[in-house]
């Protein structure tokens, strides 16, 4: 029981601190850091913290990985379709609304995975995968109309990068898996986002943003690079080892909560009514699906 509650406590504080990154964003494009230089410092800072980390703690599957042309080609698509873009997407949409609003939209993506699955299978989503799918579009429907048809209640840009946001954490999701079963969750995302730090900056020519790093900015860049990275990882492993995947992805659900936490305490944002309401709709459209989830694994565990 203390095993399974520690495990709990791992996978929720690792929720806290990716909602910490998401306003440590928001709080350096508020405080003069370019997303394009913001994405790159984060991409290679990030990256070779956790791939020396990978290097020493796992060194036997890291070689295997780095001396695979395979793994390697793996991890570089995973790299720039998922890693990348999703987190330029997610970045942007937070320079366009808020850490809170856009890490909730980009929880639509589990919901774009279920609705993926069931058009490629050609078969009709579950009752609860319905009223998932339903809730996820109505919860983004109320936040970026609050009820009205007639426009939206935030703007087209934060908008569209929400969803793009979204849909590239499908990817983010998806693409990896494989490779992450066989090489280890450091491995694979330590490598692609050095990959991604290498590439990204020669697109972007992002070495021509000045880094400002007054003493606000510094604390943000440990917020998003070290809190919301590395330390969110270690402890969302750690706990997932724990108390299983599948509840692991629930208690996650956390992370939209902490996020619009610190967009009110920490960058005074105003969330109106219709805007909770969506968020709680699309939350309850995850813990849905994650409940689904968790009743298979616990029917399987016991046939």
């Amino acid at each position: 029981m203390n095993k399974m509650f520690k495990g709990t406590i791992m996978v929720l504080v690792a929720g806290i601190f990716w909602g910490i990154s998401g306003v440590s964003g928001q709080y350096l494009m508020a405080h003069g850091m370019n997303v394009d230089l913001l994405s790159c410092v984060r991409l290679i800072t990030a990256g070779v913290i956790m791939t020396t980390i990978a290097a020493l703690n796992q060194r036997e599957t890291f070689l295997k990985a780095v001396t695979s042309l395979k793994a390697l080609g793996g991890i570089a698509i995973f790299s720039l379709i998922g890693l990348v873009m999703n987190q330029y997407a997610y970045l942007r949409a937070i320079e366009s609304t808020n850490a809170g609003t856009a890490t909730v939209i980009q929880y639509m993506a589990p919901i774009i995975i279920l609705a993926y699955v069931s058009l490629k299978n050609k078969q009709l989503p579950t009752l609860s995968e319905f009223f998932a799918i339903l809730f996820a579009i109505l919860g983004t429907f109320v936040i970026a109309t609050h009820g009205h048809f007639d426009g939206l209640a935030m703007t087209p840009k934060g908008f569209f990068w929400g969803l793009f946001s979204a849909v590239t954490y499908s990817f983010y999701i998806i693409l990896p898996a494989k490779l992450i079963r066989e090489y280890g969750s450091f491995t694979v995302i330590g490598l692609g986002m050095l990959m991604g730090g290498v590439v990204f900056p020669i697109v972007t020519r992002s070495w021509q943003y000045p880094l400002v790093l007054t003493s606000g900015n510094w604390l943000a860049l440990f917020g998003i690079i070290i809190i919301g990275t590395v330390f969110a990882y270690t402890f969302f492993l750690k706990g997932t080892m724990i108390i299983g995947a599948v509840k692991g992805s629930l208690l996650a659900a956390i992370e939209p909560v902490s996020s619009v936490f610190f967009s009110v305490t920490v960058m005074h944002e105003i969330f109106y009514p219709m805007d909770f309401l969506g968020m709680i709709f699309i939350i309850a459209a995850v813990i849905l699906i994650s409940l689904r989830d968790l009743v298979v694994v616990n029917k399987q565990i016991h046939q």
